[in-house]
């Protein structure tokens, strides 16, 4: 496996492993998801990504059983700041709730430390200075030894880098979604911040699999609804062509595509088969040249994506970019 360095001089696996997949309705057995994470730390994997709320709770028992006997070997990322509370998510980076949050963390994760603790979404009630004070103690306690923020904006990276200097920033970023391309991928590399893209392969949407996207994202995601479903293939039909130009599947050339754009970038892909992860490492071994990449970005800048990735209104639109 290839490695990549995050911020702060962190390495980690170039392809590393979203985990929110392993709880919820859809979700494989525990067994199964402890089984599927040995096997791709087998792969060189070193980097797993999971958060409180994802079960909530439950998901963070699975990676600390699963990686109990590998702690020195992997890079553990956790997420605090949105709780789950009567089925809604409500968000608290009060400097009391990130410890607490972090202590019982801990207890999931069977260890004494976290590699990476990211505020899962900026809350509007806590200055972003007073939460990367809080960071900036826990990492001299030793309970975490770098930290992050997901979905926040290029300005509240700048002051919390400020107070506590980040290590990643976890934002959406795939071929569907360019938005990081308009300011936040010069803010990080200015800054030195790693990216950690999730649904890199837009909901499973890019893997070609459109039944799978349209059935898991239709209630939320309106680019899968009925009416868009049909027209963002022009998006799958592309990859497809690239694909067979570079003897690689859509998902590889997905991937591809995001470790191309720069050395900072690493994907945390969800898929919960070993047969589709080896799929997805494989993709740090296609090379997409220069000459590549403009022709690709050109093909992809006449695409127009339709709906978005949150439905208008919804909380989970109001809490990005914060």
């Amino acid at each position: 496996m290839k490695k990549r360095m995050l911020g702060q001089g962190l390495e980690v696996s170039a392809i590393s492993v979203g985990c929110m997949g392993m709880t919820g309705s859809t979700a494989p057995s525990k067994e199964d998801s402890i089984k599927y994470i040995h096997q791709v730390l087998q792969l060189g994997v070193t980097m797993f990504d999971t958060a409180e709320a994802y079960g909530p709770f439950t998901n963070e028992e699975i990676v600390g059983e699963a990686l109990k006997g590998y702690r020195n070997q992997v890079i553990i990322a956790t997420k605090c700041g949105m709780q789950i509370k009567d089925g809604q998510q409500v968000l608290d980076a009060s400097p009391e709730t990130i410890r607490s949050s972090l202590e019982g963390s801990l207890k999931r994760l069977q260890t004494d430390y976290v590699d990476i603790y990211y505020l899962h979404r900026v809350d509007p009630n806590t200055p972003i200075e007073v939460v990367a004070q809080t960071m900036k103690e826990l990492k001299e306690e030793g309970k975490i030894r770098h930290w992050g923020l997901s979905e926040a904006s290029p300005e509240t990276i700048r002051k919390a880098h400020t107070i506590f200097p980040l290590t990643a920033v976890e934002s959406e970023y795939s071929m569907m979604f360019r938005e990081p391309e308009e300011e936040l991928l010069d803010t990080l590399e200015e800054l030195g911040i790693g990216l950690v893209p999730f649904s890199p392969l837009g909901r499973g949407f890019l893997t070609g699999n459109t039944n799978a996207a349209y059935s898991r994202g239709q209630a939320a995601n309106t680019r899968f609804s009925k009416e868009n479903l049909d027209a963002n293939q022009a998006l799958v039909d592309l990859i497809k062509v690239v694909a067979k130009e570079k003897n690689g599947t859509p998902a590889q050339i997905a991937l591809a595509w995001l470790l191309a754009q720069k050395s900072f970038i690493v994907p945390i892909p969800g898929a919960l088969t070993i047969e589709q992860f080896k799929e997805n490492v494989e993709s740090a071994n296609i090379e997409l040249t220069k000459e590549e990449m403009a022709k690709l970005n050109q093909a992809l800048s006449r695409i127009e994506i339709k709906g978005g990735r949150y439905a208008p209104g919804s909380s989970q639109a109001k809490r990005v970019g914060g």
